[in-house]
């Protein structure tokens, strides 16, 4: 089984819309963001040492105490394998690191963030925890064919936080001061170390994000190369595809050049399934041998759509095989 992540290209979906009834303390559906917004102030307690405002409100010990708090919570949540990403996990991490603490303040903590009280959870089962969203840009640019595509995670995601190296951190931080005092050649220098190291600084409805950076190999298809036929056709559709939309992708393995190969969805759709039936994929046999894939190629040959217009389409691992070999 893969690991199931959902990346939100551009917009947020409708379904994760909050009521104006339902916000918490940061202005957010606890339960849909409370999660982000602890590892958000996690996060920038690393950097900066501050206790997020307002949390005073909610707790009864002093912002000594409560900047003691972060400083642990910090230590347990890179420590988590994975990071929390429901809120009841993250509401046990809490409790956990805070035991020895005032109860009123553990509750108090939750409290702000919206996340479930010790009294209203329930037993763990021995399920795999279901993953929960993250947030996302592309750019029609960033798709290199028709079985390839770049995409750039927020690291406000919990999973991300954890990883997000110091020094990229502290550079996002310097970068946006930078910008604030006009210094364009810092924000510059600052920006292009940040994208050395797999990472971006994008603008998502007027908000700077730092990102990280994934290249998605699509699991079990072969589209032709940009050079060949019907290739600038496959990239143009996938690119049609996954812009500006919602999609969740399942990561099953990585391959030689470091991309994650994963089944891609998007608004109910399969990707695969449509690049296959459109004519402008192969399905990539050597690699995967799900008979639905099979299937839906023999469809397409059959009403002789896209490549399969041609009465002998090359198939792309021939053609880079004669391509690697001078022929």
């Amino acid at each position: 089984m893969g690991n199931a992540l959902r990346f939100l290209y551009g917009h947020c979906c409708k379904s994760e819309a909050a009521d104006s009834d339902s916000l918490g303390p940061h202005g957010v559906s606890p339960a849909t963001f409370g999660v982000s917004a602890l590892a958000r102030d996690i996060y920038h307690y690393e950097i900066n040492s501050q206790v997020p405002e307002g949390l005073s409100k909610y707790v009864v010990s002093s912002k000594k105490a409560q900047s003691n708090w972060y400083k642990k919570l910090s230590v347990a949540w890179r420590q988590a394998k994975p990071p929390p990403q429901t809120p009841e996990e993250a509401s046990r991490l809490v409790i956990q690191t805070l035991k020895r603490h005032q109860q009123a303040d553990v509750e108090g903590l939750l409290a702000f963030y919206g996340l479930p009280l010790p009294h209203t959870l329930v037993e763990l089962s021995t399920g795999v925890p279901t993953s929960l969203p993250r947030r996302t840009q592309v750019d029609a640019k960033v798709v290199a064919d028709g079985d390839t595509i770049t995409v750039y995670v927020s690291t406000m995601d919990p999973r991300e936080l954890s990883s997000v190296p110091r020094d990229v951190q502290t550079a996002a931080v310097e970068r946006s001061k930078a910008r604030a005092q006009k210094n364009y050649a810092k924000v510059d220098a600052l920006h292009k170390m940040i994208i050395d190291t797999g990472y971006r600084v994008l603008n998502v409805q007027n908000q700077e994000v730092l990102a990280r950076k994934y290249r998605i190999r699509l699991r079990g298809i072969d589209a032709p190369e940009s050079s060949m036929p019907y290739g600038k056709e496959a990239k143009e559709e996938l690119a049609q595809i996954v812009q500006g939309k919602c999609l969740r992708v399942l990561v099953f393995d990585e391959d030689q050049y470091s991309r994650s190969v994963g089944d891609i969805y998007c608004n109910g759709i399969f990707v695969q399934e449509s690049m296959l039936k459109k004519g402008l994929a192969w399905h990539y046999k050597a690699y995967d041998k799900r008979p639905e894939l099979e299937k839906w190629e023999k469809e397409a040959r059959a009403k002789r759509v896209g490549l399969w217009s041609s009465l002998n389409p090359e198939m792309p691992w021939e053609w880079r095989k004669d391509l690697r070999e001078g022929r």
